[in-house]
């Protein structure tokens, strides 16, 4: 799962960057208004932390861009501005959650879990198709009740493929969402090839269903 962090206080946005990180995250970072601007236009993200007061403008213009977009990236807004104006202010402009700083980090990992889960798996802690369960909370995965070990790569595709059930989904797509912004650098998607080959291999050994389906030229689709 990928995370920007708009926060222009480096000390807050690392500490916020480290926890999340263990506990799985991609994040990606922006520090001003354009930064941030440029980042939400160009790439998605499950979640999106906001802060309202950042160098170059005002964090609410970056979610009024989502929302004209029709982007469906989740959003959190973090700021000082604890008041009931700028509450109802952000969560009328489209924002998921308002957290005011400061706060604690299990705290704001446990909304951004909650804001996944409503926005990508129907508000379920667990997913289930048929035979194959996903735990969301302990990130197991069980096949007709076994076990299926799978590395967080596979994991995090396996999410994605079902977050984004019966569409097609571009190996260009599937390389950000694994390596996030980096992604643009790579000459190739070898790397998403190796991560699907090996989550399908490791499925089908289980006997699930063959739901994820490979549309040649193109790139992967989850039916279901």
């Amino acid at each position: 799962m990928k995370i920007l962090i708009i926060e222009d206080e480096p000390g807050l946005a690392e500490s916020i960057g480290a926890y999340l990180a263990a506990q799985d995250y991609l994040c990606e970072y922006a520090t001003t208004w354009a930064q941030a601007r440029e980042k939400v236009e160009m790439y998605r993200y499950d979640c999106i932390l906001l802060d309202l007061m950042l160098p170059g403008g005002d964090g609410i213009d970056i979610l009024e861009t989502l929302k004209k977009q029709g982007q469906q990236d989740g959003v959190i807004i973090i700021s000082a501005k604890g008041d009931y104006e700028n509450k109802i202010r952000g969560l009328h402009a489209g924002a998921d959650d308002y957290l005011v700083k400061p706060f604690h980090l299990p705290e704001l990992a446990a909304r951004i879990y909650s804001v996944i889960r409503r926005r990508n798996f129907g508000n379920h802690n667990h997913v289930v198709q048929n035979e194959l369960k996903v735990d969301l909370l302990s990130k197991t995965v069980t096949v007709h009740g076994s076990l299926i070990v799978l590395t967080k790569k596979e994991l995090d595709l396996l999410l994605f493929f079902i977050g984004n059930k019966n569409r097609v989904i571009a190996k260009s797509a599937l390389a950000e969402h694994l390596s996030g912004d980096i992604a643009d650098m790579f000459d190739n998607h070898d790397f998403v090839y190796a991560h699907v080959k090996n989550l399908k291999k490791k499925l089908s050994e289980a006997g699930y269903g063959n739901y994820l389906k490979t549309i040649y030229g193109t790139g992967y689709k989850w039916e279901g």
